[in-house]
C-alpha cells in the first residue's frame, strides 16, 4: 500500500489581466518556491499565443498523512 495523504487548499486566487479563451492554446508556467512543515505555496502564470500574460494564479495548500477512520458499522 502506498503513502496515503490528505490535502486541502488553504487559499487560492486568480487575476485575469486580459480576455482569455479556455478552448484556445494557453501556456501555463508554474513554480513552487517553498514547501515546509506540511504547507506549500505555488504561483502560476498563463500566457496566450502572442506571449501576453492573461492570468496570474496563487495557491497555498496543506498536505498531511491521512488518518485511519474507524470501520463503518451500520446501526441496524
Amino acid at each position: 500500500m502506498g503513502f496515503e495523504t490528505s490535502s486541502v487548499s488553504l487559499d487560492h486566487s486568480m487575476w485575469f489581466h486580459r480576455p482569455v479563451r479556455a478552448d484556445d492554446w494557453i501556456l501555463f508556467v508554474i513554480n513552487s518556491p517553498t514547501a515546509y512543515n506540511a504547507r506549500g505555496f505555488v504561483w502560476g502564470q498563463m500566457f496566450n499565443k502572442k506571449g501576453e500574460l492573461v492570468v496570474s494564479i496563487t495557491q497555498e495548500g496543506l498536505l498531511r498523512p491521512a488518518r485511519k477512520l474507524p470501520a463503518f458499522r451500520p446501526m441496524l
